[in-house]
């Protein structure tokens, strides 16, 4: 078992190795070898501004640390952003197809641009932060939370509380308290059941917070596992840390395991066939470890959760 399954596609792309231009971080989804996914991270320095083309693709631009103005079809939306993915929930704001964007801050950030091939062009909006829906995900040890900012409604297995509007894309954001196990059971979606799996591409994007005295900024690390769904399929056992990404075209993915001491967050952007005209979010559950499922109401949720909420912008 190695980090990639595929001589041609990297599934797992280390921190910098897919990074082009202004981005740290650049999958589309040529790179990916597959057709609607994308996400980039964007770095600006203070004072510094990028123009987006938007494309054939639907973006979200989420800031990952600091704030920024984005400008859009006229719109002016001014994002507070967070001083970091571990902080607080953020505010977001949504770049239509065939758009062009400038995207600028005065202090710098980082930013990530989450996006999807689509067909409708939806008018340009802003993500206010006290709207987005936090959910409280499993027990015990697989307690985690999830911001559903751009969750399909409703968010498959679990209750988002809302959801923003989109073509094709589907993104949240998931931390997991130092120990627990997250993207658990084992699920999938590869293929299209109607009403009971959709068929989904998707993009771990992870950062681990060093909660240790003195820990330095990339002591942190997780672990990621992807096992096939089918003979050849995808089948990855990864070391994660800050920066990581692994692209899932297919597989039972999970779980992510954050190691004691770190929080590890990710962010899960998604977009296929199968988040069309429903944009759903149908999972299948591992026949072999669904039952997990049925112990949570038996177990008290991790109380490290929720590791903060929307009410913490007030403070």
């Amino acid at each position: 078992m190695t980090d990639n399954d595929d001589t041609h596609v990297l599934r797992v792309l280390r921190a910098g190795a897919a990074a082009q231009g202004p981005y740290a971080l650049d999958i589309d989804p040529k790179r990916a070898g597959w057709g609607y996914s994308s996400l980039r991270v964007l770095e600006l320095p203070p004072g510094g501004s990028h123009a987006l083309a938007a494309g054939d693709s639907e973006w979200i631009v989420l800031p990952l640390s600091g704030g920024c103005t984005v400008d859009v079809e006229g719109e002016s939306f001014e994002l507070l952003g967070r001083e970091s993915v571990f902080t607080s929930v953020t505010d977001f704001a949504y770049v239509p197809r065939d758009a062009h964007a400038r995207i600028a801050s005065g202090a710098g950030g980082r930013f990530a641009l989450a996006g999807a091939r689509c067909a409708r062009r939806l008018p340009a909006r802003y993500g206010p932060a006290p709207e987005v829906p936090v959910e409280l995900r499993g027990t015990g040890n697989c307690s985690r939370q999830v911001n559903n900012f751009a969750a399909a409604a409703p968010a498959g297995g679990g209750k988002s509380g809302g959801s923003f509007e989109c073509d094709r894309l589907i993104a949240v954001e998931v931390l997991t308290p130092g120990g627990n196990w997250s993207s658990y059971p084992p699920h999938k979606h590869d293929e299209h059941h109607p009403g009971a799996e959709s068929e989904l591409e998707e993009i771990y994007y992870f950062e681990v917070e060093a909660d240790g005295e003195g820990a330095g900024r990339d002591s942190g690390l997780g672990y990621h596992r992807v096992s096939p769904s089918r003979p050849g399929g995808t089948d990855i056992l990864a070391e994660v840390r800050t920066g990581d990404a692994v692209l899932i075209p297919d597989g039972w993915h999970g779980p992510s395991i954050a190691a004691p001491g770190h929080t590890l967050y990710y962010l899960n952007v998604m977009a296929g066939p199968g988040s069309g005209e429903k944009r759903e979010w149908l999972i299948r559950d591992h026949p072999d470890h669904g039952w997990i499922r049925d112990t949570w109401p038996s177990q008290p949720v991790d109380p490290r959760l929720p590791l903060y909420g929307p009410e913490e912008l007030a403070q």
